[in-house]
């Protein structure tokens, strides 16, 4: 519990949250939709899959305290109808590294960031782009948890200003004035929650 009484989550157990969200929408994406635009512009699905698994396999070893590698990211879909059911092991494995003794102590990456603010990275990234799927695909998000989008705010508000500048965010997207938290979370990191 923190001060004000309410459950302090570890990184791990966030990343599991979110994992069971994706579960669906993972096992739901049809073979036919690969080549579909997303409201990421520069993915279509498969390159999303493909962006996907690279940042869950990463982000394994950044909870280790090893080296990334970012660079290329390996084609992990073509030709192997099972790539849902192993995107989602890697998922496995991602909850469990970031749930290890010790993963969010200190630094980690080749930027030396907080270890805690590194898994709201793969955090953000099993979260939104879980969502980016579902609406490219055409079904429904099954929502995000509280404490998972509470989290991610303070991540992206810390993150926001570099991620714009490396493009790894959009400039903001004006949001409804009844937008949920987590749709006012979309459009901090550049994507329009109504993308159809």
């Amino acid at each position: 519990m923190d001060a004000n009484g309410v459950k302090a989550y570890g990184v791990g157990e966030l990343l599991a949250m979110a994992r069971e969200r994706a579960v669906p929408v993972v096992r739901g994406v049809p073979e036919a939709a690969l080549a579909t635009p997303t409201p990421c512009a520069e993915y279509d699905v498969k390159a999303l899959v493909d962006h996907l698994f690279q940042v869950i396999v990463q982000f394994q070893r950044l909870a280790r305290k090893e080296a990334a590698d970012f660079g290329e990211t390996p084609d992990r879909v073509a030709g192997s109808p099972e790539w849902r059911e192993r995107l989602l092991d890697e998922a496995d494995r991602l909850v469990a590294a970031w749930s290890a003794p010790g993963a969010e102590e200190g630094t980690t990456g080749a930027m030396n960031m907080p270890a805690r603010l590194v898994g709201s990275m793969a955090l953000l990234d099993l979260t939104v782009h879980v969502w980016d799927l579902a609406r490219a695909t055409g079904r429904e998000y099954p929502g995000a948890d509280e404490a998972v989008v509470a989290e991610l705010a303070g991540a992206v508000a810390e993150l926001a200003p570099t991620a714009r500048e490396m493009g790894m965010f959009g400039a903001p997207v004006t949001v409804a004035e009844g937008a949920s938290e987590f749709e006012r979370l979309l459009a901090r990191t550049g994507r329009d929650p109504y993308w159809r």
